[in-house]
């Protein structure tokens, strides 16, 4: 009996420590809304890692778009905190709390350990902890629903992509607004998930990011700040069902969906239909959704440049291509707004070329405009992509920035030129 109520002290005081390592974050950072730049607030939960302080959250929470990072700890006292990483793909990022304000106030913290989140089983108790709507150190009780869902989020993080590269841990525990970033528990306050989003509209359909994957990217972001991915271009599919079409063998080769326009699996003559048997010699099995975030990941984990050997299977034929990594980049590039002309605008990401055909990625991505300003009134829109100004073609967004301080500075009619639906047309944003 003595025994028993051994390991529950054990467990009540590993979860009690848990609950003092559970902070509040509040955040003010930039947004680029119709044509002008704001300063607006948000409300996670994270949850301290480390001695030295660092904290790690969802990327949805705290992004390179903040101005100030607020920290709630246990005691109910705020320190200051900073970016440390950030990775939109596993909606993960790391921050530290200010060391030199803590010991100046004499603050102390404790921090979490991680539980093994490959041992989870369904069906076994967790606890979400976390701020929903802003309340502070709220425990929610439920189970592991299921252990390896496969979750993409088509709306992603501000446009971001998310979730390509893992797969997830489901739970019933209720997960709010407010509880992203904070961690999903064992009885014992062992971390083995990061909340992070909730299907609206449905009961009990929480997601987190499994713990095997959290300690791996929070690792590197303390090291590296960002992750650097590969990128070949071939979209994936499931196989299941299919296999008699093709004459596969069950669980055997990866459907290729779709392939990238001028990705390097496109120079290398990968095609929509081909099923991929081997990659690097090693045998792929993309059967069912699950299967395929680790194979994606599989891809991103080689360093960029590597050459990629593919056995493909194309109708009857068995054919060996080969392949060299890219850098991975995301659809979404660097934004600016530009006051004077009320237009906010995001570079043209490589990603974002092949996506929409365009036929490379110079120019800028017309993202807002303010009605009553000089490019409302020329009749340009969200959506336009900006390849001209003042006659001379835009590659990068510092050009653009040069053209609109030459207007700031000198103010007179500028000719503008935008593609819009393969069309181009010309505008003029007047003074």
């Amino acid at each position: 009996m003595s025994g028993f109520t051994d390991l529950q002290a054990g467990t009540s005081r590993g979860f009690n420590r848990l609950l003092e390592a559970v902070v509040r974050i509040d955040v003010r950072e930039t947004t680029l809304e119709d044509g002008v730049q704001r300063i607006i607030s948000g409300i996670g939960s994270g949850v301290i890692i480390s001695e030295d302080g660092l904290i790690l959250t969802n990327a949805h929470v705290a992004s390179p778009l903040a101005v100030e990072i607020s920290v709630t700890l246990s005691s109910l006292e705020r320190v200051n905190a900073k970016l440390v990483g950030w990775d939109h793909w596993t909606d993960l990022a790391v921050i530290r709390l200010d060391l030199a304000d803590l010991r100046r106030r004499k603050l102390k913290f404790a921090y979490a350990e991680f539980g093994d989140s490959t041992d989870l089983e369904p069906g076994e108790t967790v606890y979400a902890v976390g701020t929903p709507y802003g309340l502070t150190r709220t425990v929610t009780r439920g189970i592991i629903s299921n252990n390896n869902r496969p979750f993409e989020d088509p709306r992603g993080i501000r446009g971001y992509e998310v979730g390509m590269f893992n797969n997830w841990l489901q739970t019933d525990a209720a997960i709010n607004p407010g509880n992203s970033g904070g961690p999903l528990v064992t009885e014992n306050g062992q971390v083995v998930g990061i909340n992070s989003r909730a299907y609206i509209g449905a009961d009990n359909l929480g997601f987190a990011i499994p713990s095997s994957i959290a300690r791996r990217v929070s690792t590197a972001l303390v090291k590296q700040g960002s992750i650097t991915r590969s990128y070949l271009g071939l979209v994936p599919g499931v196989l299941q069902d299919l296999e008699r079409f093709y004459s596969l063998a069950s669980n055997n080769g990866m459907l290729v969906n779709s392939v990238d326009p001028g990705s390097p699996a496109a120079r290398a003559g990968l095609r929509a239909g081909d099923i991929v048997l081997t990659l690097n010699g090693q045998k792929i099995d993309g059967r069912f959704p699950e299967q395929l975030p680790p194979i994606q990941n599989l891809i991103a984990d080689l360093p960029v440049g590597s050459t990629v050997r593919f056995n493909v299977k194309r109708g009857p034929q068995q054919l060996e291509l080969s392949a060299v990594s890219e850098k991975l980049e995301s659809r979404v590039g660097e934004e600016m707004a530009f006051e004077k002309w009320g237009l906010s605008v995001r570079r043209v990401s490589r990603a974002f070329a092949r996506e929409n055909q365009l036929t490379d990625d110079s120019g800028v991505l017309v993202i807002g405009v303010q009605a009553g300003y000089p490019a409302a009134l020329s009749g340009i829109a969200v959506g336009d992509i900006i390849s001209k100004v003042a006659g001379g073609p835009i590659g990068t967004l510092s050009h653009f920035k040069e053209h609109y301080q030459r207007y700031v500075d000198t103010p007179a009619p500028v000719l503008i030129e935008a593609q819009r639906n393969r069309r181009i047309a010309l505008y003029v944003f007047k003074p």
